[in-house]
């Protein structure tokens, strides 16, 4: 399938379509306004990719701002539509009161992270929740879902992470995971909040894949061991400076390693890190 089918298939033209108040529950239709199609300025090796915060695609339609680090609606760019399976990485903030209207989803992984406030999530299996900082939320979108996502507060954005994950197994039956993560359980360590297990630490996925966050003050380092053959892991330093197999990063660069077993992590600032380890090759 080409991207341009991928795209399509995933829903992603859908996704900017409405804007809902919550007070009211009015959809109103969205100008879709060009993204910023900025140098890509990445720098690549046979084995590292480089994207740096202020290269990312960027949509402010005034409810919504939204960086974008891979190809997204109207953001395109041919050199960032994935790394491996990591499909989709979206760091968004929505005005109070204002969300996504429902639109449709199938056969893709979807993570959202909230960093800041509180978000509503309204699906067409009648599952109504709402996500707060520390938690992590997983749906698999699978043979077809439609869902909403709502700022649920009335006087303050709400800032979190969309992460789309394309899937090992397709047309499954569509589901919702919810978790709360435990308090401290990241300082200066690792925490797995995903993974293919469904016994395992966190949410878990149709998908090889395993998500670790870390809380990391100045000067700790620490080790990643690649949890399977083959697969590379895309950091996104969340807040602070951190050095990856020798790499500077900043808050909110993206870094994708492959072909490599450990990742060596040293703290050059108070941190917060998400480690995303998936596939390289789509199945």
């Amino acid at each position: 399938m080409s991207w341009g089918g991928v795209l399509a298939a995933f829903g992603v033209g859908n996704y900017l379509k409405a804007a809902s108040n919550s007070s009211s529950n009015q959809k109103t239709n969205v100008k879709q306004v060009g993204f910023n199609h900025i140098k890509t300025m990445e720098t690549k090796t046979n084995t590292t990719v480089l994207h740096k915060a202020d290269t990312r695609g960027n949509a402010n339609h005034g409810w919504l701002h939204s960086k974008h680090t891979f190809s997204f609606a109207n953001y395109y760019n041919p050199e960032r539509m994935n790394f491996g399976v990591l499909r989709v990485l979206n760091d968004d903030k929505v005005a109070a009161g204002m969300g996504f209207g429902k639109h449709p989803h199938s056969d893709m992984e979807i993570i959202s992270i909230p960093l800041e406030g509180d978000l509503k999530h309204m699906d067409s299996t009648g599952r109504s929740e709402v996500i707060k900082q520390g938690d992590v939320q997983v749906m698999s979108a699978g043979t077809g879902i439609q869902h909403s996502e709502m700022n649920a507060n009335k006087n303050k954005e709400v800032k979190f992470l969309q992460i789309w994950v394309v899937p090992n197994e397709r047309s499954v039956e569509p589901r919702y995971q919810q978790i709360t993560l435990e308090d401290g359980a990241r300082d200066n360590k690792l925490q797995q909040i995903l993974s293919p297990n469904s016994e395992d630490e966190g949410v878990w996925i149709h998908q090889d894949a395993w998500f670790h966050l870390g809380k990391l003050d100045k000067d700790t380092s620490l080790n990643y061991d690649i949890k399977k053959s083959g697969n590379g892991v895309y950091a996104f330093v969340i807040s602070g400076d951190v050095t990856i197999n020798g790499q500077a990063l900043n808050a909110r660069d993206g870094f994708g390693l492959w072909d490599t077993e450990t990742l060596d992590i040293n703290a050059d600032s108070n941190t917060e890190l998400l480690l995303m380890e998936v596939p390289m090759d789509i199945a």
